[in-house]
């Protein structure tokens, strides 16, 4: 047997809320999606502001980072340096731009995070901000 950690739907949102609240900060705009270990969606957020193609990139991201158990940027950034086309993982979701983020706790990969509609060091400050939420406090 093998057992595994999920991702709660509390989880989900504490990382929504966290990430929302610095977007009105900041007063920008952005969509910011929480997917679950399969790259499954669990909870998803579009601030004001938020350009309607960032709500599919950020679903996305989320997908990509919980599926390949890493940041969308390296994976993009792989792909790049060995010139082979992201359609080669085999499901058009994956992304190759920057701002998702794997989610993991007590070093299992429980999820993904992904954040899209600003400038890509943006959304990949944001993602990581929300990952580090659920492993500095898991149960808060």
């Amino acid at each position: 047997m093998h057992e595994q950690l999920t991702l709660s739907h509390q989880d989900a949102l504490r990382i929504l809320e966290a990430i929302r609240s610095e977007l009105e900060k900041q007063g920008k705009g952005a969509a910011v999606a929480v997917a679950d270990a399969h790259g499954e969606l669990i909870a998803f957020l579009r601030t004001d502001g938020c350009k309607l193609p960032s709500i599919q990139i950020a679903i996305n991201k989320a997908f990509t980072a919980a599926r390949e158990q890493q940041p969308t940027r390296a994976i993009g950034d792989s792909a790049r340096s060995h010139g082979w086309p992201m359609t080669n993982f085999g499901d058009l979701r994956y992304t190759a731009w920057g701002g998702g983020v794997p989610l993991r706790y007590q070093g299992q990969v429980v999820g993904g995070v992904g954040v899209s509609g600003l400038p890509e060091e943006e959304d990949m400050a944001l993602a990581a901000m929300g990952a580090r939420l659920l492993e500095a406090h898991p149960d808060d």
